[in-house]
């Protein structure tokens, strides 16, 4: 590693957590921004046998992942492109990293977890994913753990931002287009927006490029979400009340709103062990909207 300007890899630039790590990762080297869509490089984790061949020549002294397929219900019968995206492609961005002897962070889920639990999950809790996408985003964790490579895996949950699809652009959307919407109330979580996430990644990425932090010692698992909960409704309530669309919101059950995928009940992470490793612990999913809503305003 040039300890003067390393090189770090994004992967999946273009996506609402990707776009926002390239800001926030710039001050710390050179970006290198790698995307199904374009960029620096132009990648598709869809395809994963390209992929060392592929990135190998950016000699990256850190790579980011932020890419990932998030069509929950897609993924019900479009198996095998999640399967590629989510769990094959880790294997080979371990298999790269191993080889280079650099650190991999990569972005995984609130929905590998059941959902059966009413206190938060902690990262040594058992999993058991409800849906194709939770089993992909698990195989994901566990190909680049048996990788062999340096690793920190973000659980992270709910995300929206300022770019891209996502639940609070979506809800501000058909305020502006409904008279009613109605949306479930039984489904709990912790909505957590892009920004604050690279912003965390930053935080962690320089201190494992300074040395601070030797990457060896913190490899593992962390959940990283917004502080507090609530349910999709209480997320769309507060969204609505901070706009002035007229629209009139119901709460429903998940059972009057079936889906091919099936939802955790309740997915809200601890992040104690975030907190108590990085000294980093996300503000209350209420005030980041605020202030999310305030850049899109």
């Amino acid at each position: 590693m040039n300890p003067e300007t390393p090189v770090i890899l994004v992967i999946g630039a273009r996506g609402q957590v990707g776009w926002e790590l390239l800001r926030t990762l710039a001050p710390l080297g050179r970006v290198v921004s790698a995307d199904r869509h374009g960029g620096d490089l132009v990648l598709d984790l869809a395809d994963p046998g390209g992929i060392v061949e592929r990135l190998a020549p950016v000699k990256a002294d850190m790579i980011v992942n932020a890419a990932a397929y998030t069509a929950v219900d897609k993924a019900e019968t479009e198996l095998d492109e999640a399967r590629a995206v989510n769990a094959d492609a880790l294997a080979e961005l371990g298999r790269l990293a191993v080889a280079d002897g650099v650190p991999v962070l990569h972005y995984s889920t609130d929905f590998v977890f059941d959902g059966n639990s009413r206190t938060p999950y902690r990262e040594d809790d058992a999993t058991g994913p409800l849906n194709v996408y939770g089993e992909t985003k698990l195989a994901g964790e566990l190909a680049l753990a048996a990788s062999g490579a340096n690793y920190l895996v973000f659980r992270t949950a709910w995300v929206y931002g300022a770019r891209g699809p996502n639940f609070m652009l979506t809800m501000r959307r058909l305020a502006g287009e409904r008279e009613e919407l109605r949306v479930v109330d039984d489904q709990v979580g912790s909505p957590t927006w892009s920004r604050l996430l690279a912003e965390a990644t930053g935080q962690i990425a320089g201190r494992l490029l300074s040395g601070v932090v030797d990457v060896a010692e913190v490899s593992g698992t962390y959940h990283l979400t917004a502080a507090g909960s609530t349910s999709w409704y209480g997320f769309a309530r507060a969204i609505l009340d901070a706009g002035d669309a007229q629209c009139h919101l119901t709460p429903i059950p998940s059972s009057d709103y079936p889906t091919p995928a099936r939802r955790p009940a309740y997915s809200v992470l601890d992040n104690a062990k975030l907190e108590r490793r990085f000294g980093i612990r996300l503000p209350h999913w209420q005030d980041s909207l605020k202030q999310c809503l305030e850049s899109v305003a």
